[in-house]
């Protein structure tokens, strides 16, 4: 997912068109993957919980459009701050819907956690544009709470659900969209994102709340927040700052002791 923010800000169309023609390339891509390799699994989708994978669908494809959204109407910076509380965000929607008791590890870790993102980004905060930080907020609210149903619903289709979420992806976008013009450069750029970066994210992320709760896989998306200036640096040759070593060593330093934790834990 680290990649996903570089990739929007390389273009220039704005936020809806983007997401139409990202939707459309994430169906094709989830779409092939269950028609060559998954074919039982097509008639199974609409066994396993159906309402729930359309629920799940439509809330990770709203916290699509919202993050694109937001990227595009304020730094990357804030959004990314904002996204780093969605462990918080999992745990509270846990607790709420399935009275899931909040992990004391989890809310210190969590904390920890944000210390670490304001030192990265301490030199670049600012007031940003208040609808975007807006757009970030709800995109947080509706990811964690797609997380939380998924982490209960676990024979759902990962595949498929991604799948749907393209399909939402496009409807809606088209939908909001006035014009749907694009360039073929453009176009390279989400496809390669849409293809392969966003559904694979997606995907491989379904599947951990196979094994671990929501809110574990949301503190575990953090490590985004370290990847993000590497890729900066090494696409667009801009150097880290200290900053950036000092926050990132906090966000791995609690992320491996929350994980040794978590192990030890389970193992008792």
């Amino acid at each position: 997912m680290s990649l996903e923010s570089l990739f929007i800000k390389f273009t220039t169309i704005d936020s809806i068109t983007f997401s139409f023609y990202l939707g459309i390339f994430m169906f094709i891509s989830m779409a092939g993957t269950l028609l060559v390799k998954q074919r039982g699994e097509i008639k199974e989708l609409t066994k396993n919980s159906f309402p729930m994978l359309l629920l799940c669908a439509a809330l990770m494809g709203s916290s699509n459009i919202l993050f694109i959204t937001a990227i595009k109407s304020t730094t990357v910076a804030n959004v990314v701050i904002i996204f780093g509380t969605s462990a918080l965000f999992a745990s509270l929607f846990g607790y709420l819907i399935y009275k899931e008791k909040i992990e004391k590890n989890i809310l210190i870790a969590s904390f920890f956690m944000l210390i670490g993102l304001f030192i990265i980004f301490s030199d670049d905060i600012g007031i940003g544009n208040m609808s975007g930080n807006i757009y970030a907020l709800l995109c947080v609210c509706t990811f964690s709470l797609a997380f939380v149903f998924l982490s209960n619903y676990t024979k759902i289709s990962r595949v498929g659900l991604t799948a749907v979420t393209g399909i939402y992806i496009a409807i809606i976008a088209f939908i909001l969209s006035d014009n749907i013009n694009i360039d073929l450069n453009t176009l390279g750029i989400i496809a390669v994102m849409g293809l392969l970066i966003t559904p694979i994210s997606r995907v491989l992320m379904g599947n951990g709340t196979k094994y671990i709760s929501a809110s574990e896989v949301t503190l575990l998306m953090i490590i985004e927040t370290i990847m993000a200036p590497v890729w900066v640096w090494l696409f667009l040759n801009e150097i880290p700052s200290s900053n950036t070593f000092i926050g990132g060593s906090i966000i791995v330093v609690t992320l491996i002791a929350n994980s040794l934790y978590t192990l030890k834990k389970g193992n008792t």
